[in-house]
C-alpha cells in the first residue's frame, strides 16, 4: 500500500503525499485502484467523476486532514483546488508545508 514517509523538515515528499491523495480518492469514492493511478495533472475531478459530490467533498477532506495531517479550513475550500487533480495535489502539498 502507500509508504510511510519519513519525517523531514518541509514534511513529506511529493511522492508520498501523492500517494497518500490516490490512496484517498480511491477509498473515499471507492474507484479502482489503477483508475485512480491512470489520473494526471489535468484529470477532472469534482464536476468530471460523478462519484465526486458535495457529499463525497466533505468526506474526501476530512480523509486528507486525518492521512496528511492537516488542517481544512473552510475558506480553504474552493472549485480551483477540486476541479483537477493536480490542483488538489498542490493544495496538499501547500497545507503540508504549512504544517
Amino acid at each position: 500500500m502507500a509508504e510511510t514517509a519519513t519525517a523531514e523538515p518541509t514534511g513529506p515528499s511529493r511522492s508520498a503525499i501523492d500517494a497518500t491523495l490516490r490512496a484517498i480518492l480511491s477509498d473515499v469514492l471507492a474507484l479502482d485502484a489503477e483508475r485512480v493511478e491512470s489520473f494526471d495533472g489535468d484529470t477532472g475531478l469534482f464536476g468530471h467523476l460523478p462519484e465526486l459530490d458535495s457529499m463525497a467533498v466533505a468526506t474526501l477532506l476530512t480523509e486528507m486532514e486525518d492521512r496528511l495531517h492537516i488542517i481544512i479550513e473552510d475558506d480553504d475550500v474552493d472549485g480551483e483546488m477540486l476541479e483537477t487533480y493536480g490542483g488538489l495535489l498542490a493544495f496538499a502539498e501547500a497545507k503540508t508545508i504549512e504544517g
